[in-house]
């Protein structure tokens, strides 16, 4: 990688999308620390990260601005500091018109997808300026800018988090601070109750997305590609 990566964040970091980019991290070289909010799931995780290299792992909430604050505090603490933020902590409701998703769950989905963002940004930012530099990924989705009928919820948290995303990287390119939001379209995990299957191999793989994200750390630091998309290249006719 050209830029120097030595520590790296990533929240949703126990499966899917999060665990693969752990992966890349750590056949990198990095010291990686992840969180999730299962600790079966975390446990699970640490234990096959293990064998790739050094990380580190915690349990967390990132709806919560307090456990979000500890995690990251709990990170710099025991990486020595903090270079790269991976926000992949997720949720989605799907198949729920406006009329049936209840209160609670489009509080959730926004909670998460956008205000956990936040809380890791405005934490993680300050750690990032100590190292005098950083970079932070924001793991969106092609649903942030294609409105699609029983999606409002997501919909919503994902057209937010690319706006965010956007004033972010304005506010501290001159930190030295990248920000890059990557836009994936369907990707074949258990994410929203879907499940992976050989029938749904069209779709892009978690892999992909791990190696965007290391793709982005190896151009040269000149370069900020704010907003990445990344789509199947094939998928089905219909």
């Amino acid at each position: 990688m050209t830029q120097t990566v030595r520590t790296v964040v990533i929240t949703g970091g126990t499966k899917g999308i999060g665990l693969a980019i752990a992966e890349a991290f750590l056949r990198a070289g990095a010291k990686v620390f992840v969180c999730g909010r299962g600790k079966r799931d975390l446990t699970s995780a640490l234990e096959r990260l293990r064998e790739l290299g050094d990380v580190y792992g915690e349990t967390c909430d990132v709806r919560s601005e307090e456990q979000v604050r500890q995690m990251l505090e709990e990170a710099e603490r025991v990486l020595g500091g903090l270079d790269i933020l991976v926000n992949n902590a997720g949720v989605g409701v799907f198949g729920k018109t406006v009329e049936d998703i209840s209160g609670d769950e489009f509080r959730q989905t926004i909670e998460t997808n956008l205000l956990g963002v936040f809380y890791a940004c405005h934490y993680a930012i300050p750690m990032m300026k100590r190292r005098g530099s950083g970079y932070i990924f924001n793991i969106s989705s092609l649903a942030g800018q294609n409105a699609h009928p029983k999606m409002a919820a997501y919909n919503a948290s994902k057209f937010g988090l690319n706006g965010f995303s956007e004033a972010l990287m304005q506010e501290v390119r001159q930190d030295n601070i990248k920000v890059s939001y990557i836009c994936p379209g369907s990707v074949n995990t258990y994410f929203g109750g879907d499940t992976p299957s050989d029938a749904k191999a069209w779709q892009l793989q978690p892999e992909d997305i791990a190696q965007t994200v290391i793709s982005l750390l190896e151009m040269d630091p000149r370069a900020l590609p704010s907003k990445v998309e990344i789509r199947p290249s094939k998928p089905p006719v219909r």
